[in-house]
């Protein structure tokens, strides 16, 4: 076989396929060159997606011997998964020694990219399920309050006894237990008086007074005679 003619033809092929992404990086002594992948949804400057560049130098025997290749300017990648990559290439290489493998090579790498991103994508959107529930249930537990058992309770109520069995409620002052006499309430409220007063100018001569109804007049410290005059004065 004439390799250096199988590796002139194939590098020919890759610059139709992948016209203007194969980037030739020298051909002495043999063809060195780069082809970018992508999975899908890549996005630059984001975190969607995944990229990198797949770097490749023939050997002299080649197809015969499998060619040697690096992985480089990835992006997104976690760790470790550059070696995964790399290690997925040279096996679907060992399996194609014998024919010229590069396209075969970047497609399966491509797929490998895919197939990441898919698991990516979705232990992220399992991550935010997750963190959205724990959240729901912290919320939840802010209303539910602390359980309550017959062990919880029972510890609740010696304590309770403890701090106040021996404390007594004060009893209301008598004053403020019992409703307060008419007579109370007359010395207390001034307005009694004022509207007793405006009764008697409204109603005149009319009004009958029973005078022994005031018999008890002087131990309310007030002067019948005071209150006409002021009766009259106003």
């Amino acid at each position: 076989m004439d390799y250096q003619d199988e590796q002139n033809n194939e590098i020919e092929a890759l610059d139709s396929i992948y016209c203007g992404e194969l980037e030739i990086l020298g051909s002495t002594p043999h063809h060195k060159f780069i082809i970018p992948i992508k999975s899908e949804e890549y996005e630059p400057d984001t975190e969607n997606g995944l990229t990198c560049k797949l770097r490749f130098s023939y050997t002299e025997k080649y197809p015969d011997e499998i060619p040697e290749v690096e992985i480089c300017d990835s992006e997104n990648f976690e760790e470790g998964d550059e070696t995964l990559l790399k290690e997925h290439i040279v096996q679907q290489a060992n399996e194609n020694l014998g024919t010229v493998m590069i396209f075969t090579l970047v497609s399966s790498a491509q797929e490998w990219l895919n197939t990441k991103w898919d698991e990516i994508r979705k232990a992220r959107e399992e991550f935010a399920i997750q963190k959205e529930k724990e959240a729901e249930e912290a919320e939840m537990k802010r209303f539910e309050g602390t359980r309550v058992t017959v062990e919880s309770f029972l510890t609740w109520k010696a304590k309770f006894d403890a701090e106040f069995g021996g404390k007594k409620v004060p009893e209301k002052d008598d004053k403020e237990s019992r409703k307060l006499t008419g007579r109370e309430l007359f010395l207390t409220d001034k307005t009694l008086i004022e509207s007793d007063l405006k009764f008697l100018e409204d109603g005149g001569d009319s009004i009958k007074v029973d005078e022994s109804l005031f018999q008890d007049l002087e131990e309310l410290d007030l002067d019948a005679d005071d209150i006409l005059d002021d009766d009259d004065s106003s």
